[in-house]
Parts: structure tokens; C-alpha cells; sequence
């Protein structure tokens, strides 16, 4: 998907919610466990129910391949589903990957080309030859992980490496890698403060942002720090929109609550318009 397609879709619904796929058995309502593919059953109903009020969607890998065939069955689905039926959503492949050359290669094969995600979140951690084979996907887009909103971050990602911050290296760094215009960063809502001074270095780039919510982030911390004149930003909301009910109505309840989100933001942008 281009970029400016997202852009238009976010203008359109006055929304940058990217609501994320974290399914798991052991918190959805106990009716759907009685189906064939709960989690699909489930990720049907809450795409359904929010797809209006959001422009993207974040399927956490992890949370599929803990059940094993029948989990990546599920994931395989789910993007089945999101492609043929609201084809204008921006796909997040969350996976975390990032290897040597060729295996990096199989990577991008893998989701890009099987699942037919629109990006991937890629550890950057090995380096170029790590990440440039994401990168040679035309309009496919690889989302680094720059400074992420977990309490681990500060153990690596803010320690001074000859004086700089290891995390704004890694932002200047990936600025020299071959396709770098299809990079985007994670950068968690609970390191806002920070998006200041992540702003000077990527002034235009996408940022992911998790940790809205749940996690503690201020929505409008991130908009007055990180957003953009073409916005910018996927600010990422899961647990507060999926598990908000376990009842027979929980789509309904995730629906109101990914609108809730999308008036706030709708808020932000015409605050920003007029700034």
C-alpha cells in the first residue's frame, strides 16, 4: 500500500487508530470457544465492528503462533478476510523480526508475499543486512523499532554511545539504508517527551505508537509532540478495545470504545489544523 493511500484514509475518517490483534482464547467471551476458529470468529467480529473508525490493523504474532497450525490457520484468515473486504486497511505484520541477509529475506517472503501484510516491525539490532531486505519490497513498508514503551527500553535503547543516545543512532542510521523512504519507527507513547527531539531527526516519518491507554500514554502528548502535516502517526490501541467486554456484546463495546478513541483524535487534528 502507498503511503499517501494511508494519508487519504487517515484525512477521510479523521482517524490514525490502528487497533491491534492480540487475541487470546483465554480472554475472549467464552461463547465464541464453542467455534470451529474462535480467533478468527473473533477478529471478524471486532474488524467489523471498529473498521470505521480505523485506519490500520496490528495482528501480534506471537498471540498465533503460541497455538501452533491452528493459530497461524487463524492469522492466515484474518488477512484473507481484511484483504478482500477492506482492502483500504493499513496491515502491521508485529513480529519483531530481524536476522542475517537471506534469512531476513524469507522474513519479508513470508509476510509480505503469503500473508500479504503492508508491513512488518523489524528489530534493528543486527544491523543493515538485517533490515534492507524488507526494504526491497515496493510498497511494503518495514516499521523499526527506534525507543519502545516496555520498562526494558532504558536497559539499551537510551545508553550514550560516545555521547549520542543509542536509539537517535539508530534513527540516522537507517536513514542511509537503500529504500529507507519505506521506513517507518515504533516509538512508545509513554517515551512522548522524547518524539521532540525523534521529530528532528525523522521529521516525516511514520511512527507506530503503542502504549495509549493500557500502558499509561497520553494521546495528547503524542500529538502535540509527534504529529505531522501529513499526521504522521498510528497510535495503536489493543486490550481497551478487544477485551472491554466479554460478553455476548463485546463487539458492540469495542466498537464504542474505537470510537471513542477516533472522536479524540478527530479532537487532536483539528487542534493541530488551527495551530
Amino acid at each position: 500500500m502507498k503511503i499517501e493511500h494511508l494519508i487519504s484514509q487517515i484525512r477521510k475518517k479523521k482517524s490514525f487508530l490502528c487497533v491491534g490483534l492480540d487475541t487470546d482464547l483465554e480472554k475472549i467471551p467464552e461463547h465464541l470457544l464453542k467455534e470451529e476458529d474462535p480467533i478468527f470468529e473473533f477478529n471478524k467480529a471486532i474488524i467489523d465492528a471498529t473498521h470505521q473508525y480505523s485506519v490500520a490493523y496490528k495482528p501480534n504474532i506471537a498471540f498465533y503462533e503460541a497455538y501452533g497450525l491452528p493459530g497461524w490457520k487463524s492469522l492466515e484468515r484474518t488477512m484473507e478476510y481484511l484483504n478482500a473486504n477492506y482492502p483500504e486497511l493499513f496491515t502491521i505484520a508485529d513480529a519483531k523480526r530481524g536476522d542475517i541477509g537471506n534469512t531476513s529475506t524469507r522474513y519479508a517472503k513470508a509476510f509480505f508475499e503469503t500473508m500479504d501484510f503492508d508491513s512488518i516491525t523489524i528489530a534493528p539490532y543486527m544491523g543493515k543486512d538485517s533490515v534492507e531486505p524488507f526494504l526491497e519490497f515496493e510498497d511494503r513498508h518495514t516499521i523499526l523499532l527506534a525507543l519502545t514503551s516496555n520498562e526494558g527500553a532504558f536497559d539499551f535503547q537510551t545508553k550514550k554511545l560516545e555521547g549520542e543516545e543509542l536509539y537517535k543512532q539508530v534513527l540516522k542510521t537507517s536513514k542511509t539504508y537503500k529504500g529507507s523512504e519505506r521506513l517507518m519507527y515504533v516509538v512508545g507513547a509513554t517515551k512522548a517527551t522524547y518524539l521532540q527531539e525523534i521529530r528532528e531527526i525523522v521529521p516525516e516519518s511514520f511512527l507506530l505508537v503503542p502504549g495509549v491507554g493500557a500502558q499509561g500514554g497520553s494521546l495528547q502528548d503524542v500529538c502535540k509532540y509527534g504529529m505531522t502535516k501529513n499526521i504522521g502517526l498510528l497510535v495503536n490501541s489493543s486490550r481497551g478495545i478487544l477485551y472491554a467486554s466479554k460478553e455476548s456484546d463485546f463487539a458492540e463495546i469495542a466498537a464504542a470504545k474505537a470510537e471513542e478513541i477516533q472522536k479524540e483524535m478527530e479532537h487532536e487534528l483539528e487542534i493541530y489544523i488551527q495551530s
